[in-house]
């Protein structure tokens, strides 16, 4: 699925993928986060970090009529507050989207699948 917007210059098509791309280079932005993982673990491994390039496998953006919503799967650093991590996560995630694609997000959800011990 896509969103189009459509302009006095012509229409606009976003799609997904790019949605969850943007969505999953702010998340891993904000302190406390390891990276994203993939939404499907079990096929495609347990709570694998996944790079840059990838981000939209651990995104899943669902619209339900005019509403905008995003499921994101991430792995936190051990020994932050983990309610807060997700907290700002959510926050930085709308912001961007509002920013940069001028998206109304009606709800971001966030799935810890995993906790790390970051290397000194």
């Amino acid at each position: 699925m896509s969103i189009e917007l459509n302009t006095n210059d012509g229409q606009v098509t976003i799609t997904n993928d790019v949605i969850a791309t943007i969505a999953g280079g702010a998340a891993v932005e904000c302190y406390g986060i390891v990276g994203m993982a993939s939404k499907n673990q079990i096929k495609d491994g347990i709570s694998e970090i996944l790079r840059k390039e990838n981000f939209a496998r651990g995104v899943l953006v669902r619209q339900e009529n005019d509403h905008l919503h995003i499921d994101m799967y991430i792995i936190v650093s051990y020994g932050t507050k983990i309610s807060e991590v997700a907290h700002n996560v959510q926050s930085q995630v709308k912001y961007t989207l509002h920013k940069s694609l001028g998206l109304s997000i009606d709800s971001v959800n966030i799935y810890i699948q995993g906790v790390r011990v970051e290397k000194e």
